[in-house]
């Protein structure tokens, strides 16, 4: 069986639904494991990923395919914190739209330098190697926690550090009850 891996983006550019439809019937036990990484368009273009639309677009597919197929089948997102280019109000965007959605991740992934890739050169040098622009790098213990915590705002242990985030970003109109809320 598939659990993760499947690079989603590649799959939306088959004509057909033949290959998915394979996939999906024999080879996905339930749950599949695909990374958007992120929502924000600049910090994906940094991972050098397809933008949050892609994501979407195979969410639908995929579940209207399963569907079909008479099967329950569930996609649970690889989500990441504090990747070169993101920013505080970038992870605000991330759990607003996780908020939307109405997910809820359990695991988060956050970014640690890798050697030979683009995101540790930009990492380590706050330059897009590709454009010589500057990269925004949240490298304190403090923001990283911040950033992970807005990704899984749902979680009581993370309520001070939300709060923290919001305040520093100076959005406090996702404090409260409505359902727009993070905390």
């Amino acid at each position: 069986f598939v659990r993760s891996g499947l690079r989603y983006d590649y799959m939306m550019l088959e004509k057909d639904d033949t290959f998915m439809r394979e996939l999906l019937q024999h080879h996905v036990s339930g749950q599949l494991k695909v990374a958007p990484e992120h929502c924000s368009a600049h910090v994906l273009d940094c991972m050098g990923k397809p933008h949050i639309e892609v994501y979407e677009q195979f969410a639908d597919r995929f579940y209207r395919l399963t569907k079909q197929i008479g099967k329950e089948q569930y996609l649970v997102p690889y989500l990441m914190s504090s990747h070169p280019g993101a920013t505080l109000d970038d992870a605000i965007l991330l759990a607003e739209y996780l908020n939307r959605v109405g997910y809820m991740p359990e695991q988060v992934q956050d970014f640690y330098p890798t050697p030979g890739t683009l995101s540790t050169a930009m990492y380590y040098t706050e330059i897009d190697p590709r454009t010589m622009k500057p990269v925004y790098v949240a490298k304190t213990p403090e923001e990283k926690a911040m950033q992970r915590a807005l990704i899984q705002y749902r979680d009581p242990k993370n309520r001070e550090l939300v709060r923290e985030a919001l305040e520093k970003s100076g959005r406090t109109d996702l404090i409260g009850y409505g359902p727009r809320c993070l905390i």
